[in-house]
């Protein structure tokens, strides 16, 4: 019982902060699969994907509603990342753990500063979002892509960043649009790994996965009441709390 709790508390965090944010999904993930539920890291890893594959199409239809993704943009930047992603996912297998952490813990760090560093206010209702050209967007998406696959996560937490700061989009139309690049991401990795028979516990993945669809509809409704600027300052905190326990656990 004491594991079933477990699950669906975690599960309604990771999917509040998808929702929300518009990422944090796998970061927050494999940690509490792996030290709350007794997972592997292998398992975990698979388990993640799942949970934040069903969680991000849930938010992704809910974002798309409100008219918040931007499609091709995120259909450009999520295709773009793939070849990088699995290429880079290679290289990484041969990395050891500690300097993969360190790296995970110094890009998050990285990304929080540059969102704290040029925050970029919702422009007035009436004001169009400036184009976003096809190149910039591919280019930022090959790039995020080598980056997640190096550190084997699904990329939401640097993807809001990216278009944000990269490519000039709203923090809600980003936060949208993230979700669609998470989702065609973890889809992909999920292919990746359909021949590792690595052992799936459903019965810690259901509720998990369950509380997690639920949390993303709270978290969109959270997003909505909040001011675009407070939600990126949000996010970036959120970013440097993950980056200080990654890089202690690093260090340790």
């Amino acid at each position: 019982m004491s594991t079933l709790i477990l699950a669906l508390a975690a599960g309604a965090v990771i999917g509040l902060a998808l929702g929300a944010l518009g990422g944090g999904g796998s970061v927050l993930a494999v940690p509490a699969l792996i030290y709350l539920l007794g997972f592997t890291p292998a398992a975990a890893t698979t388990a993640s994907l799942i949970i934040v594959t069903a969680t991000s199409a849930t938010a992704l239809y809910t974002h798309a509603t409100s008219g918040n993704v931007r499609w091709k943009t995120g259909a450009l930047f999520a295709a773009a990342g793939i070849p990088p992603a699995l290429a880079a996912a290679t290289l990484a297998s041969r990395v050891p753990e500690p300097v993969l952490t360190a790296a995970f813990a110094a890009t998050a760090g990285l990304a929080a500063w540059r969102m704290f560093a040029a925050p970029a206010p919702d422009p007035d209702p009436g004001q169009q979002p400036r184009p976003v050209r096809p190149a910039r967007a591919a280019g930022a998406g090959a790039g995020l892509g080598s980056i997640t696959g190096f550190l084997g996560v699904g990329g939401g937490f640097l993807a809001v960043p990216a278009l944000v700061s990269v490519l000039g989009l709203r923090m809600r139309a980003a936060v949208g649009t993230s979700l669609l690049v998470i989702t065609v991401n973890s889809l992909a990795a999920l292919a990746a790994r359909t021949g590792t028979h690595t052992p799936l516990h459903w019965a810690v993945i259901a509720p998990f996965t369950g509380a997690a669809v639920l949390g993303a509809w709270d978290g969109k409704r959270l997003a909505a009441k909040i001011s675009g600027p407070a939600l990126q300052r949000t996010f970036a905190a959120v970013l440097l709390a993950v980056a200080a326990l990654m890089l202690t656990d690093a260090l340790h």
